[in-house]
């Protein structure tokens, strides 16, 4: 079988070493050495000033809506995983969707104004597969109108854009380290800011809102434990490896691919990127679920990521109309990326497709 993806395990007698630390010092989670310490390391690798490690990407969300004390509509994405959305609705938030671009597939900051009300108070955009958001403009419009600019930035782990960590803009970047994603702690993820108050209130936000008996404000509980830092130890020094090889099977994708009938996002030149993800964009939705039969009958197994449009989830309060989202979503599919696909491997998926596509 070929899966979409593939976590990433570093040899079994790394990991049983931190194991072995954590069982000396018999400290499993809140806010360990391995915890901290990977913390530093992250903000190093990143070049980040601060970063605080959380349960999950999706909590990171929640957290960063919390603490910038976003209220009443935020504009964002229609094109992202779910959790972008779930996240400002948990947060009893109200999300405003503007369309996307054809070419990034993300969000089209030369449509925000127009969405603004007075009760927008916030921007939650997604640098989507790792592609860089308009991010001056995005910034342009924020500071006219006062609001403040969160990013989802789950896929954007190492991205530079002219040379600038992509974690670095906005008011708070949002990580995920789940295991599907290039740099990993199997469940996790961070929140990145460049405000030492504002980081202070992230991790008393982490951590039940006090210190030890001072309690200082609302809280909950998104620490992330010991073992889950272990493995982000063991992962992050492996990751720029990781990233070369996934560029290898990408330019395989490329070179083999018929791409006079497929279209693939525009990644800037000026972006030092990831490879995290390879979609591709076919011409109508039947080709695409087409190409999915045909590889899942050899046991290969892309994602239709993202569909649907989150502008047409089934729990929202009203329909919200994103023609380009919404007709992209079902025409995108994710190939198989890893870092144990073999490059054959990558001109048999071609292969298959392009018998597909010039049907």
């Amino acid at each position: 079988m070929i899966p979409v993806t593939k976590t990433f395990l570093p040899p079994r007698q790394e990991y049983e070493k931190y194991l072995q630390q954590i069982w000396k010092t018999g400290w499993v989670t809140n806010n360990g050495e391995l915890a901290t310490g990977l913390e530093e390391k992250l903000e190093d690798y990143l070049g980040v000033p601060h970063l605080q490690l959380l349960s999950s990407g999706t909590i990171a969300l929640q957290i960063a809506l919390k603490v910038m004390d976003v209220k009443g509509e935020v504009i964002t994405t229609p094109f992202s995983y779910v959790a972008t959305t779930s996240s400002i609705l948990w947060e009893n938030c109200h999300p405003v969707f503007v369309d996307i671009k054809p070419k990034s597939l993300t969000i089209n900051a030369d449509k925000i104004e127009a969405a603004i009300t007075p009760e927008t108070t916030a921007i939650v955009a997604t640098h989507i597969y790792g592609i860089p958001c308009e991010v001056e403009k995005i910034q342009s419009i924020a500071y006219e109108h006062d609001l403040k600019v969160i990013y989802d930035a789950a896929h954007a782990f190492g991205v530079k854009l002219d040379g600038k960590p992509l974690v670095s803009f906005g008011d708070l970047s949002a990580l995920s380290f789940h295991a599907t994603k290039l740099f990993h702690t199997v469940e996790g993820g961070a929140l990145v800011t460049d405000d030492e108050a504002l980081a202070e209130k992230i991790f008393l936000s982490k951590t039940f809102g006090h210190k030890y008996n001072e309690h200082i404000q609302l809280g909950i509980n998104g620490k992330n434990s010991e073992l889950h830092a272990a493995m982000g130890h063991c992962v992050l020094p492996r990751v720029d490896d990781l990233i070369e090889k996934r560029k290898q099977i990408s330019r395989a994708y490329i070179e083999h691919l018929d791409t006079d009938n497929l279209q693939f996002p525009h990644v800037p030149a000026n972006v030092k990127y990831n490879y995290g993800y390879f979609p591709v964009i076919f011409e109508s939705e039947k080709i695409a679920l087409d190409v999915v039969e045909a590889l899942e009958n050899k046991d290969i197994h892309p994602r239709r990521y993202f569909y649907p449009s989150l502008n047409e989830l089934p729990y929202l309060s009203n329909m919200q109309l994103c023609p380009i989202s919404s007709d992209i979503s079902t025409r995108i599919l994710c190939l198989p990326i890893y870092q144990e696909l073999e490059i054959q491997s990558v001109k048999d998926i071609a292969e298959l497709i392009n018998l597909v596509v010039t049907d």
